[in-house]
């Protein structure tokens, strides 16, 4: 016997690659921000280490609240992780983290075990003035006191995100190019950073 369908109402989760992604967008460059929806239990081995390298989180009704002195440099510490399956480190987080821990004190180390030849950001970010050693799976990263802007490449979804974080970090003027792989996971995400004080603008690829 077939039996109809009954009404219900469904919220969408938050996505929890791009809370995590503005999360260490305000680790490094400083800041409070309260991120609407977000959902601190998606984001354990994140807030862990953001919370380890001096960021302040705190869940709260209705989303996350982040604070972080800034500049990255002169206060939070460089933190070592590998990624894992759920609910480990996510792999789609590493690139972004790895941001912080370029301009972070200290020395850290970055192991991707999900995915072959997750690390195309590092070369991008060598352009911007980050010190990073790759051998096989790991990034060997040496915090640096700044970034210097630079016109820089995307070459997946989540390197784009990196790089835009990077940008606002660094010094003068960063160009991110190709950034049709940063539409694909994130919803106009220089609008929403502007909204927060960024000097950040979309601008249209010169035709040759």
């Amino acid at each position: 016997m077939l039996r109809a369908w009954g009404g219900a109402e469904h919220k969408v989760v938050a996505d929890r690659i791009e809370a995590g992604t503005f999360l260490c967008a305000v680790a490094a460059t400083g800041g409070e921000v309260f991120l609407k929806h977000a959902r601190a239990e998606h984001l354990g081995a994140v807030i862990d280490k953001l919370i380890d390298a001096g960021v302040q989180i705190r869940p709260q009704d209705g989303g996350v609240w982040i604070k972080s002195p800034g500049p990255a440099h002169a206060h939070l510490v460089a933190q070592t992780f590998r990624t894992t399956e759920y609910p480990g480190f996510p792999t789609d987080m590493q690139a972004q983290f790895m941001v912080l821990n370029c301009v972070s004190k200290g020395s850290s180390r970055v192991t991707e075990t999900i995915f072959e030849n997750r690390f195309m950001h590092v070369n991008e970010l060598l352009r911007l003035g980050a010190n990073i050693q790759i051998e096989g799976k790991v990034s060997m990263i040496e915090g640096v006191p700044l970034l210097s802007g630079a016109s820089v490449m995307a070459t997946d979804l989540r390197a784009s995100a990196c790089l835009v974080i990077a940008g606002l970090v660094a010094s003068g003027q960063t160009q991110v190019d190709r950034i049709y792989h940063l539409d694909r996971g994130y919803d106009r995400m220089e609008v929403k950073l502007r909204s927060l004080g960024a000097d950040i603008e979309r601008v249209q690829e010169k035709s040759i």
